[in-house]
């Protein structure tokens, strides 16, 4: 139903998860731990997931916030829940908060959730290709250190994202990533078809990272596309031609 990364695992004070599709009420395409609130999924359903999602957390269905992703560097400070209809909209939520479990949602993107056990600051960050590229990385940490984090002790992880074997692109995303960094060329390879690469999304998130400076950087290297038993997958999903997919919920809690 979950994995956990052995750096937020060991830190006191700190309940985190990268859900998997496994352990939820949907079917068909949703099967079966969507916890996607904008897809065409049974309400109910998705509701229960969520509610299974919570109290895995430890924290009341209420509980568990992620925001209307927009595919930015926009970051939000969580002071208390809200409600679906109050989504904020943004691409990382950071809070000091107890039993309030910050999220986001995905589907091929990256998720990172951070963590400064010390300072009591938490955070997770939805990193697409358009997120990463923006800086949504760099707003988080800055978002936690107004929180009173600090960069070197920050702990952050890496979820299940789609990985550079099955993420090919057209050269318009090489060529702006390498505009915005020549350095950015590593992590493109070529792809078979011509004019086409294949990027390494978790590679230039986790440089991102490096470069912020942040004390602890883990990968779980797990390929969204490439395991379709446990995990959803946009691209799959449009690749078989079905007309919606499955989200996956990434979230941490204090204690």
């Amino acid at each position: 139903m979950l994995l956990q990364a052995g750096s937020l695992a060991a830190m006191p004070g700190v309940r985190h998860a990268f859900f998997t599709r496994e352990g939820g009420v949907s079917q068909g395409i949703y099967a079966s731990l969507n916890g996607g609130v904008g897809s065409q999924d049974d309400r109910a359903h998705v509701a229960e997931n969520r509610a299974r999602m919570a109290a895995a957390l430890g924290v009341p269905s209420a509980a568990l916030v992620t925001p209307y992703q927009i595919h930015s560097a926009e970051v939000v400070v969580a002071e208390a829940p809200w409600t679906h209809a109050a989504r904020p909209r943004a691409d990382a939520v950071v809070t000091r908060l107890p039993n309030l479990a910050v999220g986001v949602s995905t589907a091929d993107c990256g998720p990172v959730l951070l963590a400064d056990g010390a300072a009591g600051v938490i955070g997770a960050a939805h990193a697409g290709w358009r997120g990463a590229l923006a800086g949504v990385i760099d707003a988080a940490i800055a978002a936690m250190e107004r929180l009173g984090a600090e960069r070197r002790r920050i702990v952050a992880v890496l979820g299940p994202m789609i990985r550079q074997p099955n993420y090919e692109v057209g050269g318009e995303l090489v060529e702006r990533f390498v505009a915005a960094d020549p350095a950015n060329d590593r992590f493109f390879r070529p792809a078979t078809r011509p004019g086409h690469a294949l990027f390494d999304l978790p590679g230039y998130v986790a440089a991102r990272l490096a470069a912020a400076e942040v004390g602890t950087v883990e990968d779980l290297a797990q390929c969204t596309y490439a395991d379709p038993q446990r995990y959803f997958s946009f691209r799959r999903a449009t690749h078989r031609g079905e007309p919606d997919y499955g989200r996956h919920v990434n979230a941490i809690a204090l204690s």
